[in-house]
């Protein structure tokens, strides 16, 4: 049986870890190594790629710089999630904000120390992702359109630097990443739909507080049709191996998900929407291993 002080100390953490999203930044690690495996080094030997001393540096300091993300956005974000997410908002509230912040730029000066392990670059690179972290959340969140897309980029940062540190420049590369941005771009766009009491209450200038939700619902439904785009590349002009069952999968979810989009009204029908978007990124990332299933095993 725990003790009273056990107890605390494990409250304390999953309160920690509800802040930081821990269960997003192992997903983002899962993506990082599968696509340098399976993506970016996928004629390097496998060995090579699980056991470089440099990618684990840069996946440790993208980590430890997204958890901080999720602190100062918590920070910036708290009122406003007591109204959009009361139940989140009081498990976080365990953690005091001193304790927050402190945490926030021990995480960020261990990603520089990770980061210089690699190169100046990479430092340099990470010190300017925590700078335009910071700027999202304290100002750029709160703009229509340059709020989204500022968050859309930020979250693809981390893929970037892997792309940069293996210097691959294959077309299809590109397509999916373009994919993924647009999903992201839309699981934003849900999310401020999503949103849309909170940040009207505390005068957050979103697409939908400011246009409305039928020009958001607009620009959603351009979104996915700017995803058919990508998908039919990677589809019928690329090899993506088995991974085309994710692909012909994903558009039937965009289908149904803009029939429910235009059916929506509540935040719990915004809700569905935007974990159907998530869920869609999720299997994305686990569906990499279907592009060449032998890919493991030839490369040993």
């Amino acid at each position: 049986m725990l003790s009273r002080r056990q107890k605390h100390i494990l409250i304390k953490f999953f309160s920690m870890f509800s802040v930081i999203r821990g269960y997003n930044i192992l997903v983002v690690v899962i993506a990082q190594y599968l696509t340098s495996i399976y993506i970016l080094a996928h004629d390097m030997p496998l060995k090579h790629v699980v056991f470089d001393l440099n990618l684990l540096m840069l996946v440790m300091a993208s980590s430890a710089t997204i958890a901080g993300g999720y602190i100062i956005n918590n920070f910036y974000d708290s009122e406003k999630d007591l109204i959009n997410k009361p139940i989140k908002s009081h498990l976080d509230r365990l953690v005091s904000q001193n304790t927050k912040l402190s945490f926030y730029f021990i995480l960020n000066f261990m990603a520089a120390i990770m980061a210089s392990y690699v190169s100046f670059r990479a430092v340099v690179f990470f010190s300017i992702y925590i700078f335009c972290i910071w700027l999202y959340s304290h100002k750029l969140k709160k703009l229509p359109f340059i709020g989204n897309l500022t968050s859309a980029v930020l979250t693809i940062a981390p893929f970037f630097a892997i792309f940069m540190y293996y210097k691959n420049f294959e077309s299809v590369i590109f397509v999916h990443a373009f994919f993924l941005f647009l999903m992201i771009s839309m699981r934003e766009l849900t999310k401020d739909l999503e949103n849309i009491k909170g940040d009207l209450a505390l005068g957050y200038n979103t697409i939908p507080v400011v246009y409305g939700e039928r020009i958001s619902k607009l620009m959603l439904t351009v979104l996915i049709g700017l995803a058919l785009i990508p998908c039919y590349l990677l589809l019928y002009r690329f090899d993506v191996g088995l991974m085309n069952i994710f692909f012909y999968f994903s558009l039937v979810l965009l289908f149904l998900f803009l029939v429910l989009l235009w059916k929506s009204r509540t935040k719990t029908h915004y809700l569905l929407l935007h974990n159907m978007l998530k869920f869609i990124i999720v299997l994305g990332v686990f569906s990499i291993v279907l592009i060449n299933v032998d890919v493991v095993l030839n490369r040993i």
